[in-house]
């Protein structure tokens, strides 16, 4: 959905290099430049590092999505600080230390967006038996810094995030639930069906077209209806 004739693209991940060199290609073949960097951005000085990376290789940055983080289901009650502190650093503090680096680049941007993808655990806590404290915290947090920096930022960058429910994996991916625990959660989807990854790539387009241009401090929901 960003890949358009002419636009320069960074892919990152921590460790899934195939996967990033697919995504682009695909950029490739629909007329755009695309580099990939590998980064583990719940290291503290990673994210610094991979935006000024990506800014050099860009020359610039207009648009910054921050997609990192992990599902853990450990019950509170198991749940150990290490482990509290591993989903904040990936989400939350990964989102606050990209924002912070890519900030004076994105000053120099033309239309800047900054926009982070959240996920409904941080507003629906109980799914067909299935709780993510660890992530949801992170989470909310993340989804509070994207209103305050939407307010620190204005009116120069937009700031907001795209909140997706259960959304079907690439084949061989992570996944939370086994197979018949999606089949149970998605009959209870208003939209009988799961998300797709082009369900959340088209919002995320939309956000960072200058058709949202007014839009700022604003979490999209995409999950077929799971938070009405």
């Amino acid at each position: 959905a960003l890949a358009a004739p002419g636009t320069i693209v960074t892919v990152h991940t921590r460790a899934n290099r195939e996967g990033a060199e697919r995504t682009a290609a695909a950029v490739r073949e629909r007329g755009g430049t695309a580099h990939v960097l590998l980064a583990d951005l719940a290291a503290a000085d990673a994210p610094a590092r991979l935006v000024e990376q990506a800014a050099s290789a860009m020359g610039g940055l207009d648009v910054l999505v921050s997609n990192a983080g992990f599902a853990d289901k450990t019950p509170v009650e198991r749940l150990s600080d290490e482990a509290f502190a591993r989903s904040h650093d990936a989400i939350a503090f990964a989102f606050l230390r990209l924002a912070r680096a890519a900030r004076p680049y994105l000053l120099e941007g033309r239309e800047p967006r900054l926009i982070a993808v959240s996920s409904f655990v941080a507003h629906v806590f109980r799914t067909d038996m299935q709780v993510f404290p660890a992530s949801a915290a992170a989470k909310a947090g993340m989804e509070a810094l994207v209103r305050a920096l939407a307010i620190e930022w204005a009116p120069r960058v937009t700031v907001n995030a795209v909140v997706p429910g259960f959304t079907r994996k690439d084949p061989g991916a992570h996944a939370a639930l086994d197979p018949k625990q999606w089949e149970e959660i998605t009959a209870r989807i208003p939209m009988r069906r799961l998300g797709t990854p082009e369900d959340l790539a088209a919002a995320i387009a939309f956000l960072a077209s200058p058709a949202a241009g007014y839009i700022t401090g604003q979490c999209l929901h995409v999950d077929g209806g799971i938070t009405a």
